[in-house]
């Protein structure tokens, strides 16, 4: 990659950074920008394991423990950055989880809070503590990875429908408030071949075959994204069914949800049982 990207160098904070599309992206930023990356996330072996896999390259990776759902641990990472005078450039949000479908009087208000903290305010809490150190590169940026579902209402999807809404909300309004003075970037992926399913138990394997005719190959997703952000695209729609899930919603939204929903109940799926349970 040319040098005289503006990602070329960089410093990059990014959640969510141990597997999937969080650790797809900071290889890629590593191997084809040299950028310095800082990964967060909870599990250490995994995060060592990135730091094998990336070779001799392994020296522009780093990484913190932490849970991105807490403020007070953005506002010790905040610290140690200055503590050790780090300027970060970009920050990208994208940790995240898929809780199980199911209908909304099932989640208990416990369960509720708990996905709108990591799938949400774990990014307003990230934003609102490292934008005045991110305006002060002469890069700064900001990339927030909500998902398709934020186009898109699908039955058995309320909590994570909402908390991914939220996050696009807010990334667009940010957009708007600094544009000119920090590029602001939103990616809405649609079904990505990752591990995001592992959080619906005993129906793991079977979302895994359900959703892989529409999926996007990890790698192929990865390249999109960081291609979207080299460019400075403000929206970033990826996988056939997220432009599908858009566009419908555009011209349809009460008939595109509505059809969208009633091809998951008559696919008698385990994986919809009790979105559509009586």
């Amino acid at each position: 990659m040319s040098n005289n990207n503006w990602l070329y160098n960089a410093t990059v904070v990014i959640t969510g950074a141990s597997g999937g599309l969080g650790k797809g992206i900071a290889m890629k930023l590593i191997n084809d920008y040299n950028c310095k990356v800082i990964g967060i996330a909870r599990n250490e072996e995994k995060m060592k394991q990135v730091v094998a896999e990336l070779g001799s390259k392994s020296a522009n990776f780093t990484y913190q423990l932490f849970d991105v759902a807490k403020e007070e641990n953005w506002v010790e990472f905040k610290k140690y950055l200055e503590d050790n005078n780090i300027q970060p450039d970009v920050l990208i949000n994208n940790a995240g989880i898929l809780p199980k479908f199911n209908k909304f009087g099932n989640y208990t208000i416990d369960y509720i809070k708990f996905a709108m903290d990591i799938n949400f305010y774990s990014a307003v809490y990230s934003m609102h503590h490292l934008m005045p150190m991110i305006l002060k590169s002469r890069t700064p940026a900001i990339v927030n990875v909500a998902s398709s579902a934020a186009l898109c209402a699908l039955a058995g999807t309320s909590v994570y429908t909402a908390s991914k809404a939220a996050l696009k909300g807010l990334t667009e309004a940010a957009r708007e408030e600094y544009r000119g003075k920090c590029y602001i970037g939103l990616v809405c992926p649609g079904f990505t071949k990752t591990d995001i399913f592992s959080g619906q138990g005993e129906h793991a394997g079977t979302a895994n075959k359900a959703i892989d005719m529409v999926s996007t190959a990890c790698d192929s997703m990865v390249s999109k994204i960081v291609n979207g952000i080299s460019h400075k695209r403000d929206l970033m729609v990826f996988g056939i069914d997220a432009k599908l899930m858009g566009g419908g919603n555009r011209l349809f939204a009460v008939q595109t949800s509505k059809l969208s929903s009633k091809v998951m109940e008559i696919s008698k799926l385990p994986l919809f049982e009790e979105t559509f349970k009586d």
